[in-house]
């Protein structure tokens, strides 16, 4: 089975026709289903008619309870699984306007109690300085034709939901990340304090993980997790949304594995402090 992430919504469709199908020629009223599932009545008819996306597990449960045979059920289990993942093109992101794409995160960020934010390559936006943002919104490849200005406006309205003491943000940056040399030497300076200093928010909390740890496994993508409902996967090409239960307790467990790797507290703030000297160094040497 090809997985098109594109597809993401019509396989949504798909998945909700074939389940009503196997129910309907298995003899089963919606009722009956429900209670051999464990599931409400309602459920399965919302399953059916595509107003709920069903988990793998939903899917899993109704296929055992229909008797299905395994290629059917495999079929539909990976139907299911693409099902639950959407994904946005960054082109098209950019054709509709960088700002849809800020609006979209400050949804995400308002409705979430709890977030993680995996962060292997560069700084985040909801952590960056306005002249690192301004680089970090102007690639060298494609450059975005959007009105940078404006979605550079919302993004740094979105940065006060750090001092929402009702949330919590999780910060998880490596060494790579912060040190990756995006702007000058000043900027960078300055983008590394305003890591320390947002991580002395109460609610906030920093970490970072020197290329001197050892680690036993490799940071592969950016990734943040939005309490234990939502997970989103940053490509170059684009974003990934992942809902199934399972893969969202996957990228929970991955995220803590991280950090037990990590430098956190006041031994992330002297760490990056010593990388802001750094900096500041490198920009001393330029002037003379």
């Amino acid at each position: 089975m090809t997985v098109d992430p594109q597809r993401a919504g019509q396989d949504r469709q798909d998945l909700a026709a074939a389940l009503r199908k196997l129910r309907r020629a298995s003899g089963l009223s919606g009722e009956r289903l429900a209670v051999r599932c464990g599931m409400s009545q309602s459920k399965v008819s919302r399953i059916e008619t595509g107003r709920t996306l069903p988990t793998v597990v939903d899917v899993q449960q109704i296929l055992s309870a229909l008797g299905v045979d395994r290629d059917t059920a495999e079929d539909l289990l990976g139907l299911a699984q693409v099902a639950n993942a959407e994904y946005e093109d960054v082109r098209a992101s950019v054709q509709r306007g960088l700002h849809h794409r800020q609006r979209e995160l400050a949804t995400l960020e308002s409705s979430a109690r709890h977030m993680r934010h995996f962060l292997p390559a560069m700084i985040t936006g909801l952590l960056q300085t306005p002249d690192y943002m301004r680089q970090a919104m102007s690639p060298a490849v494609d450059p975005a034709d959007g009105d940078i200005s404006r979605a550079m406006t919302m993004k740094l309205e979105r940065q006060a939901l750090l001092h929402d003491g009702s949330k919590r943000f999780d910060f998880l940056l490596t060494e790579s990340a912060v040190r990756w040399q995006l702007c000058s030497s000043s900027v960078m300076a300055v983008q590394i304090d305003h890591l320390v200093s947002i991580s002395r928010l109460p609610n906030v909390h920093i970490s970072v993980l020197p290329l001197t740890e050892r680690v036993p496994d490799a940071p592969f993508h950016t990734f943040v997790t939005y309490d234990d409902h939502l997970v989103t996967a940053e490509l170059f090409s684009g974003r990934i949304v992942l809902r199934d239960p399972k893969d969202i307790d996957y990228y929970r467990r991955l995220f803590d594995f991280f950090v037990s790797h990590s430098a956190v507290d006041e031994d992330a703030r002297a760490i990056l402090e010593s990388w802001a000297d750094d900096y500041r160094a490198q920009f001393m040497r330029e002037r003379d």
